[in-house]
């Protein structure tokens, strides 16, 4: 669909449409919340914040409401129920009130910004009385948030890794964001998957081959290239030369890309074969008297990484190699072995405001006390101790309020940059954290490429 094509109003669960009719009489406001929540026992203990400004962009901004899509969506409804539930005169008091703009604010922490689970990561609230159901339609949409999170967040676990074994085996990390490649394109659900998920990755590495993810951080967050590629052979441009040619399947590569690196799957019979007898004997030379800059990169894509390369990072730092001749790949396992449970995501109503009197309210399911909710408006603040902090019931300080205004009455406020972004999200002179070992196990057997060069 086309983004013009797009009907808000059909962008939700069913059954919100029905909504309007079952807050309380004289209700005025609804404000709801966004977080991944605390879990014990999970390898996550913060989240990267990122992918708002994305939907906003897309999706929320400017008059989303117009004559037309307020006939679809009534006739779509109409059938959809087969019974008269949809709020047309609701939905044509934002045209003729607003112009089609949605009396919505959302504040939200800086994207890229580090958060430690439990916290409120975005909020949402009508600025119109006459609209509060329009705060929890929307939570449809931007629930949707926990995929780049959970992308980014992932993607920048991984980098404390790398940067840990960076670090011991080689003195520093530099290179170090070139050091986990995407190539997660064709195993996710969707274009927009790939453009969201290789866009979250981009916040912390500059590798992809994900085109898509370049793309959007071009459009959405004014970067020019944000991420680069080398050429590279993949099975089929390999075995095309038939088994008993694989050398000169690899002279050829080598013959077409003279200068700058280059990388050449060498799985596609035997990768000990081709690494001892073919790139370590017959093509040696050749191998050698690339420059510098023009490196050769031996690429096994089969078996278990753990196995194949010397069992990884930490095997390789007893065999006295430095993690500096070592790349990674991702695929599938960075962007789509994941869901909204990874990081508990959720989007909850916290105060309410009716004939005039405000009233924090939460949920406390006696079934499952690890879903009980924040109550209040809320805000979130760097304590005395150093570390962030939620305030609920209203009791926070605006000038400590670490929450931004980022959209409101259907206009984008902040804007941005990826450049911005990537510096929130760094990582830190503590980090990262030297007691990962099992962590970094299980992060690392999702890699399903490891490339020496």
């Amino acid at each position: 669909m086309a983004a013009q094509d797009f009907n808000f109003l059909l962008a939700t669960d069913s059954y919100k449409i029905t909504h309007y009719k079952q807050y309380p009489p004289n209700v005025s406001k609804i404000y709801s919340y966004f977080e991944c929540r605390q879990k014990k026992g999970s390898q996550f203990n913060e989240v990267v914040f990122f992918g708002l400004q994305y939907l906003l962009k897309k999706y929320l901004t400017g008059p989303v409401v117009t004559e037309d899509k307020i006939q679809e969506a009534k006739l779509f409804y109409q059938m959809h129920f087969k019974q008269a539930v949809f709020d047309e005169e609701g939905w044509r008091k934002v045209l003729e009130k607003h112009n089609g703009r949605l009396p919505i604010r959302i504040k939200a922490v800086p994207e890229g910004k580090i958060i430690p689970r439990g916290n409120v990561l975005f909020t949402v609230e009508n600025t119109d009385q006459d609209f509060y159901w329009l705060t929890n339609y929307i939570e449809t949409m931007l629930v949707q948030m926990w995929y780049p999170i959970t992308v980014a967040t992932v993607s920048r676990e991984f980098k404390k890794i790398l940067a840990k074994h960076l670090k011991a085996t080689s003195g520093s990390v530099e290179g170090l964001e070139l050091k986990l490649h995407d190539f997660g394109y064709r195993g996710v659900s969707s274009q927009e998957s790939a453009a969201l998920g290789g866009a979250a990755h981009l916040v912390n590495f500059c590798g992809t081959d994900t085109i898509a993810g370049v793309l959007m951080a071009q459009r959405y967050y004014g970067c020019p290239m944000a991420g680069f590629s080398i050429p590279a052979a993949e099975h089929s441009t390999i075995i095309s030369w038939g088994k008993n040619k694989e050398k000169e399947a690899f002279e050829r590569i080598l013959d077409q890309f003279l200068s700058g690196p280059v990388s050449v799957v060498s799985d596609s019979y035997d990768i000990f074969n081709a690494c001892k007898h073919i790139w370590g004997d017959k093509l040696k030379e050749r191998v050698m008297e690339r420059s510098e800059d023009s490196c050769l990169v031996i690429r096994p894509d089969s078996g278990d990484p753990a196995e194949t390369l010397i069992e990884i990072l930490a095997k390789l730092s007893d065999e006295g190699w430095s993690a500096e001749n070592v790349l990674f790949g991702c695929g599938s396992s960075l962007l789509q072995k994941l869901n909204r449970d990874t990081l508990s995501c959720a989007f909850k109503c916290s105060y309410v405001e009716t004939n005039g009197k405000g009233m924090d309210v939460c949920k406390q399911p006696v079934t499952d006390p690890s879903k009980g909710s924040k109550r209040g408006r809320l805000s979130l603040r760097r304590n005395s101790d150093g570390f962030l902090e939620t305030i609920e019931r209203g009791a926070g300080k605006p000038e400590e309020d670490l929450l931004v205004t980022v959209f409101e009455n259907g206009s984008l406020l902040q804007d941005y940059s990826l450049d911005e972004i990537r510096k929130n999200a760094l990582l830190q002179d503590d980090e990262p954290n030297p007691n990962l070992y099992n962590h970094e196990r299980e992060l690392l057997h999702n890699h399903i490429i490891s490339s020496i060069h």
